[in-house]
């Protein structure tokens, strides 16, 4: 068996190129970047310009039938997700994917039907899934020593971006090009952790402002309202327009709240379920007893190596992914909820019509404008990443 999976970047634009950085730099030991592909040359001659045994092509199809590479890692504009996905497929490549997983549910379920025909690894860049309080959170969620979860509120508002970003590429915050906004470029890791700790919502209520705060088409505010099959309900608030901004994850369960933020994980512990506490307690304005603790971790938080090397793990020796390729639909699903919800002014019921979505979607694709003013950023391949 070979030690070393050789890896082809398709797209080295701003992850493409960091991931490349990281490699380059030895924190993947077990991967090797055979070749990588992008439309634009200079893209690909500053990659070159970072290794000279590294083979360019302007194509994503030439390199994957070039015979160099045992896998693919998917990092281009948002739509050529799945296409790329099932290309790799195609011809055994194994395969991962930058998020999202793509623009719409219907195309990510090709995508899935396409890898569940085929042998090879497929996974998903989900690198928050690495972070030890979101690991220790879902670790404490999932077991139920906490009990029912009751309430969930994620507001994240530190993901500020000014006009410059989004005239940073003409594919940027348009229908046509991107799809979405913080939703689809920012969120998707958000939404990703949110279903992965606290399970899929049932139903979806949605308001969502495009262009509120940028010269932009697409959401840039979001304020969103979930409902979860046991009763609980959850708010989710994002936009790119606060600065400062906040991110800060609470769940408030039978036994007691859990608070993500500022990189420590808090828990109040309930001396007695709140249920249980209510039923019996004969006082008017008692309240159950509750310890404050600050929950330790293992401190560890590898994020896109962290992935990439379980990548690997997973090629070479039959080792878990970080996150499956499977389970990319997941977030995507509220996203695309989000949007259909406030699109049409109703609340959404999980599962609901992919065609209804695409039509939607495609409404605004028509109207869509690429922009002509555009100052690209190159990023370079120290191992940087942006989004």
């Amino acid at each position: 068996m070979n030690k070393h999976v050789k890896l082809g970047i398709i797209g080295v634009g701003n992850m493409g190129s960091g991931h490349l950085g990281s490699i380059l730099a030895g924190k993947c030991p077990e991967i090797e970047v055979a070749a990588v592909a992008d439309v634009n040359p200079a893209r690909l001659d500053l990659a070159k310009s970072r290794s000279g045994s590294i083979k360019t092509f302007n194509t994503a199809e030439a390199m994957m039938d070039s015979g160099l590479i045992d896998a693919v890692l998917v990092a281009v504009p948002h739509y050529d997700h799945p296409k790329y996905a099932i290309a790799g497929f195609e011809r055994g490549l194994h395969v991962m994917v930058e998020k999202p997983a793509g623009v719409y549910t219907g195309q990510v379920k090709e995508m899935n039907a396409a890898a569940k025909d085929t042998n090879v690894v497929f996974g998903m860049m989900f690198n928050q899934r690495t972070d030890h309080v979101f690991r220790k959170m879902r670790e404490l969620v999932q077991s139920g020593e906490l009990g029912a979860i009751r309430r969930t509120n994620w507001i994240i508002t530190d993901w500020y971006r000014p006009q410059a970003y989004y005239n940073s590429g003409a594919w940027r915050a348009t229908w046509s090009g991107e799809g979405g906004g913080v939703l689809l470029n920012q969120c998707p890791h958000n939404l990703d952790l949110w279903q992965w700790i606290c399970g899929m919502p049932k139903t979806v209520t949605a308001h969502l402002h495009f262009g509120k705060w940028h010269d932009i088409e697409v959401e840039d505010d979001v304020t969103a309202y979930v409902e979860y099959e046991n009763g609980a309900t959850g708010v989710f608030v994002t936009t790119t327009g606060d600065t400062p901004g906040t991110n800060r994850f609470e769940i408030t369960l039978d036994g007691g709240k859990l608070i993500a933020e500022g990189g420590k994980l808090r828990l109040w512990k309930l001396a007695q379920p709140e249920p249980e506490f209510s039923k019996t307690n004969t006082m008017p304005f008692a309240c159950p007893k509750s310890e404050f603790m600050e929950v330790e971790t293992d401190g560890q938080s590898e994020q896109h190596v962290g992935v990439l090397n379980a990548f690997a793990a997973a090629i070479l020796r039959n080792e878990p992914l970080v996150a499956s390729g499977l389970e990319g639909i997941n977030g995507l699903t509220i996203s695309n909820a989000m949007h259909l919800s406030a699109w049409t002014g109703k609340p959404v019921s999980l599962p609901f019509d992919d065609g209804l979505y695409y039509e939607e979607l495609q409404k605004r694709v028509k109207t869509s404008r690429r922009k002509t003013s555009v100052t690209e950023v190159v990023a370079d391949t120290s191992g940087s990443y942006g989004i």
